[in-house]
């Protein structure tokens, strides 16, 4: 199903086109299940995103990665890449469709041994997860990222990063209640609390990002977080 907030970018249309179209779109068989997805109007992350995403888990060495929200494999696998062969990326879905699409990518793109993905609901599956990650990426159901945030900050090193996408709502999120449609009213409220949560948390180092349809980045700087 079409989702009408992927087409209706908050950054003005010349700005977009810089951040989108100018800076080098993968390549490789990467670049393909890119471009596929375009085509086929999935739901991956825009290439300004995937841009940053592997420019920062470089920056970071980050070697040990969760994802939530799988879809076809596209993320897990660009993170994976940018790791490289030390890195692994654990990975959950519970959509039987994108699973199977997601395992047809994974092994494609030779990503067997580096990516794990687990079948299932992550409201179930955080809490047996144990250890700790460098970076987690939350893409998935944007009125559970409150929820799952306390797991994920359990399962988040000290100076770790979480990366939510999607917190923008195509600029709604800051709108009068009553301006936003009823239909988008649940994930509105779900946001301003996620928000609420954590931008103004002692023990939180956030920043927000006009990348795609926003992204919030949380560096965790103590071991117990008291959401």
């Amino acid at each position: 199903m079409r989702n009408e907030m992927m087409h209706r970018p908050v950054l003005k249309d010349e700005i977009l086109d810089l951040v989108r179209n100018r800076q080098r779109q993968m390549d490789g068989l990467l670049g393909e299940i890119q471009q596929q997805a375009y085509t086929d109007d999935v739901p991956i992350i825009p290439n300004e995103t995937a841009t940053f995403l592997r420019f920062f888990l470089k920056q970071i060495q980050a070697k040990k990665v969760l994802e939530i929200g799988t879809a076809i494999g596209f993320s897990a696998s660009l993170m994976a890449q940018a790791m490289g062969e030390n890195g692994h990326v654990t990975t959950i879905d519970r959509f039987d469709v994108m699973i199977r699409k997601a395992k047809l990518t994974f092994e494609k793109m030779g990503l067997t041994e580096q990516v794990t993905l687990i079948e299932g609901d992550a409201k179930e599956v955080l809490p047996t997860l144990e250890g700790t990650y460098d970076f987690i990426f939350m893409d998935s159901a944007k009125s559970k990222y409150i929820e799952f945030l306390p797991e994920c900050l359990r399962l988040l090193k000290v100076n770790g990063v979480i990366m939510i996408d999607d917190v923008f709502q195509a600029g709604t999120v800051m709108h009068d209640v009553k301006e936003v449609p009823k239909s988008q009213r649940t994930i509105y409220r779900k946001l301003n609390s996620l928000y609420d949560a954590v931008l103004a948390h002692p023990d939180l180092t956030v920043t927000i990002l006009p990348l795609g349809d926003g992204v919030l980045m949380i560096s965790k700087d103590v071991e117990n977080i008291e959401i």
